[in-house]
């Protein structure tokens, strides 16, 4: 009589019974989740405003716009040269204040990342802009 011989095979059957049954209960049970939601907050009275800032201008485009003052001529930037123009226009005066105006459909990491720049190049008094409505707060 001959010696029997091993094997050497994994039966894969009931790995993708598993599998499948798992899937199917992650198709029926997905469109029942709720997707978190952010209310971002209204500004119902803010501060004064600054007296001629450098206006930081973050357009829906992505595109970046410098202002000297809320009625300067507007100046594109590249995003690398935002924290440079920034501090020629304020002429060594560290205490002149920017305001970051940003569109809605403008991406956090961009404003971020705006910040980030004005704080590491010393810029002192950064502040948002942001539009006033005289009904937030109010319930």
């Amino acid at each position: 009589m001959r010696p029997r011989r091993l094997k050497n095979e994994i039966n894969v059957v009931p790995y993708i019974d598993v599998m499948l049954v798992l899937l199917v209960i992650f198709m029926v049970t997905a469109p029942m989740m709720q997707t978190g939601s952010i209310d971002l907050p209204t500004a119902a009275a803010g501060n004064e405003t600054p007296q001629n800032p450098v206006v930081v201008s973050l357009k829906a485009d992505q595109s970046i716009v410098l202002k000297d003052g809320y009625n300067g001529p507007e100046q594109s930037v590249d995003k690398r040269d935002i924290a440079r123009t920034v501090v020629e226009l304020q002429n060594g005066n560290d205490e002149r204040p920017v305001a970051v105006v940003g569109d809605k459909s403008v991406k956090l990491e961009l404003l971020a990342e705006v910040l980030g720049q004005l704080k590491e190049s010393g810029v002192k008094r950064v502040g948002m802009d942001v539009q006033v409505t005289p009904t937030a707060g109010k319930r």
